[in-house]
């Protein structure tokens, strides 16, 4: 890893239904530097949308990196650093051998985290930490600016 100082990164998707539209929010700071990403998706569902919050965030990342990743999804902090390494080993079947939902983004996600050192953290959503919310936010103001758009159209 080439950086000294960690790279921070908060990271929340949202959906508005369950399926429904949907948007994702990432904080990337470093080194007294902020950035914000986020994005919509108008038909997905929570779990994809916390994925692409994550799979997003790491990807424009330039070099490899020492991340301190804080995530309010189970979904994505088990299913990096407990589930996917059978899932792969299984040819991408859970262990009930049925295939692994969100493949497509799991296997993104398997290429995003390649060369970083992360440590993943989970934090408690709207419990008040601010970059969480801060997260939060970006997705939900997504879901607000590009659905009210769509649904003009």
């Amino acid at each position: 890893m080439t950086r000294t100082l960690p790279i921070t990164l908060y990271t929340d998707g949202a959906c508005s239904g369950n399926p429904g539209p949907g948007g994702w929010g990432a904080v990337l700071m470093h080194d007294g530097t902020e950035k914000t990403l986020s994005g919509y998706d108008p038909e997905t569902t929570n779990n994809r949308m916390e994925l692409m919050a994550v799979i997003e965030a790491l990807t424009c990342l330039k070099r490899s990196s020492r991340i301190e990743l804080y995530t309010d999804s189970t979904y994505v902090m088990k299913g990096v650093t407990e589930w996917m390494a059978g899932w792969k080993r299984n040819g991408w079947k859970t262990s009930a051998r049925k295939p692994v939902k969100n493949q497509d983004l799991w296997q993104r996600m398997s290429d995003a985290i390649d060369g970083h050192d992360i440590q993943w953290h989970w934090v408690k959503g709207h419990s008040g930490d601010h970059y969480n919310d801060m997260a939060d936010q970006l997705a939900r103001n997504e879901i607000e600016r590009r659905h009210k758009r769509s649904a003009r159209a």
